[in-house]
């Protein structure tokens, strides 16, 4: 009696020349289409996944296929690769045991978990530490210990979590693969062995002392150099240097945020330092030389030129931050502010007052009021002093 089942090519609408990546992508493609999640209630569309993947499951076999092209429907007849039941672990439309299990893991196992390994999943936690500096610590560099609680090697066991150097058994639960799976419906779920911790290993023998673990909970200390220019919010990373990994796994990673701390007398952007210098009435009238305070610790000359007016900037050259690995240094701005005097003596007002009577009725003495002047007198024409 011919059989009523459709051709396994025909089914997922493939030649049967068709390569195992084109039968994948078809299958991908129609398994998609039709999945019992994407139709609820539709019973064709269940049929057609069923169908779908009772074909896959035979053609991705090299083996079963093979015998297909020879035999066609009748080699599997009597239990063999068209199985039958409903769709779960073993039915032709579950997930278990290839179809689309084999491509739901491809597509989404790294966000389940199903295709860690056992040595990422082991791999000792990185590690956060918050370091605030000055502003002189940043320029010049820093080198620091610093003493934070982390999971480190058990010395009693050298890391490997058995007694007197035994060494680990495979898990009976996984069977050393460090996962379990199980079917429910359309669904199979791989989670972590619990019995193993997904290592794949358990220990005959624990150690006493980190009861199987490799590792231990204790204070640890370490040297840290903060490299000269470092940033506000900048992240350092030192491989290696975080929690261990339990039985042997790799440590983790420490990663080191460096906050930089507001300064009284500097503001900084980059590699580039502003201040804010007063100066003298007289000297900004004058002219002279201005000594300035430097990040380094020590004193810059600053000429300031006569005239000079409050909010002027003057740039010192290679007086700002130094460059993060390199041994430039970027610049210094200083912002004047120009100091009126208080508290003048009789014969200092004198002095003033006769300067003003002097002064009063030449404009050049005083251009920005005179512009000042002029642009008012533009707005408001009828406008009288």
């Amino acid at each position: 009696m011919a059989s009523s089942k459709r051709d396994y090519y025909e089914v997922l609408g493939v030649a049967k020349t068709a390569s195992s990546d084109d039968l994948k992508k078809a299958y991908r493609s129609l398994a998609m289409k039709y999945h019992p999640d994407r139709n609820p209630g539709d019973q064709s569309a269940e049929q057609k996944f069923k169908e779908i993947n009772e074909a896959y499951d035979i053609l991705k076999d090299d083996q079963k296929r093979a015998a297909y092209d020879q035999f066609g429907h009748a080699a599997f007849q009597g239990g063999g690769g068209g199985r039958s039941g409903r769709a779960g672990a073993s039915g032709n439309g579950g997930f278990g045991g290839g179809g689309f299990a084999d491509i739901f893991n491809e597509m989404f196992g790294d966000f389940m978990g199903g295709t860690q390994s056992s040595e990422r999943q082991a791999r000792g936690n990185d590690l956060r530490y918050n370091m605030e500096i000055t502003l002189e610590e940043a320029f010049a560099g820093k080198q620091v210990t610093i003493r934070f609680p982390a999971a480190t090697v058990c010395d009693s066991c050298h890391g490997s979590g058995s007694e007197q150097g035994g060494q680990p058994i495979t898990c009976p639960g996984c069977r050393g693969s460090g996962k379990q799976r199980a079917t429910q419906g359309f669904f199979t779920i791989e989670r972590t062995c619990q019995q193993c911790g997904g290592v794949g290993r358990v220990i005959d023998k624990p150690c006493r002392s980190c009861r199987g673990q490799g590792v231990l909970k204790k204070e640890k200390n370490l040297e840290v150099n903060i490299p000269a220019g470092v940033d506000d919010g900048s992240r350092i990373r030192l491989a290696g240097q975080g929690e261990a990994g339990a039985r042997g796994a790799p440590a983790g990673d420490l990663y080191i945020f460096i906050s930089v701390a507001s300064h009284p007398l500097f503001q900084r952007e980059g590699s580039t330092i502003e201040a804010q210098i007063p100066i003298p009435l007289t000297t900004a009238i004058l002219g002279g030389v201005v000594d300035v305070p430097t990040i380094e610790g020590g004193w810059a000359k600053m000429t300031v030129p006569a005239g000079t007016q409050s909010g002027q900037k003057f740039r010192l050259k290679g007086k700002g931050m130094s460059a993060l690995r390199s041994s430039a240094r970027g610049d210094m701005f200083c912002s004047v502010v120009v100091e009126t005097p208080v508290d003048l003596n009789k014969r200092q007002q004198e002095l003033l007052k006769e300067f003003a009577e002097i002064s009063g009725s030449q404009s050049k003495n005083y251009p920005i009021v005179e512009r000042f002047i002029g642009k008012v007198k533009e707005l408001w024409k009828n406008l009288r002093r």
